[in-house]
């Protein structure tokens, strides 16, 4: 296994445990263990939980961002740029669900300075939403609301199915996003 696949797999691995006991009480001799590694392997790998964190969050925040802009690169229109928003929340839940659990939860656990860069990250990417609506709003797509009151809506929608979303439930996670997607855009329609 190289490095990369092995730091990947302890950070799932790490994610699952942080979802069943909670950050705060899953050990870094609890991840090695589930791991099948030693205690001094997984600090060669990661030097604290605190730094597992900050990968777990930095490869979720990074991954919206970039699929965002993937998507305003192909000059989609606003209603079809907030629609995948959603659908990006709701395909993380489901595929990293113990991963969206900390960076929703314990991301202000942080050490300083990676907060600082966490912080600014979510921001970036909350103003990118933001800007989205205010297209939307300026085309004549989306009637006039608070750009920035509607994303809080739409991150708050979407973020909160990691509470209660299971793979295995009646509705999929795509079938929950466009449900999304559908009440927010009608409120939004002119």
């Amino acid at each position: 296994m190289s490095k990369d696949e092995r730091r990947a797999e302890i950070i799932r691995v790490a994610a699952d445990l942080f979802e069943k006991l909670g950050y705060a009480r899953a050990s870094m001799d609890d991840i090695a263990a589930a791991v099948g590694i030693g205690k001094p392997t997984l600090y060669h790998y990661f030097r604290s939980k605190s730094e597992l964190l900050w990968y777990m969050h930095e490869e979720l925040i990074d991954g919206l961002i970039e699929s965002h802009g993937a998507r305003v690169e192909q000059g989609l229109e606003p209603a079809e740029l907030l629609r995948g928003v959603i659908h990006d929340f709701l395909r993380n839940i489901a595929t990293r669900r113990g991963q969206c659990r900390v960076f929703f939860e314990n991301h202000r656990e942080l050490p300083d300075a990676d907060l600082a860069v966490a912080t600014e990250k979510r921001a970036r990417y909350e103003a990118m939403v933001q800007d989205v609506v205010r297209d939307g709003i300026a085309a004549g797509t989306f009637r006039k609301v608070d750009a920035k009151l509607f994303s809080l809506a739409i991150f708050g929608m979407s973020n909160w199915a990691y509470q209660w979303y299971h793979s295995d439930g009646e509705l999929t996670q795509d079938e929950i996003a466009d449900a999304f997607w559908d009440y927010a855009y009608r409120g939004l329609m002119p």
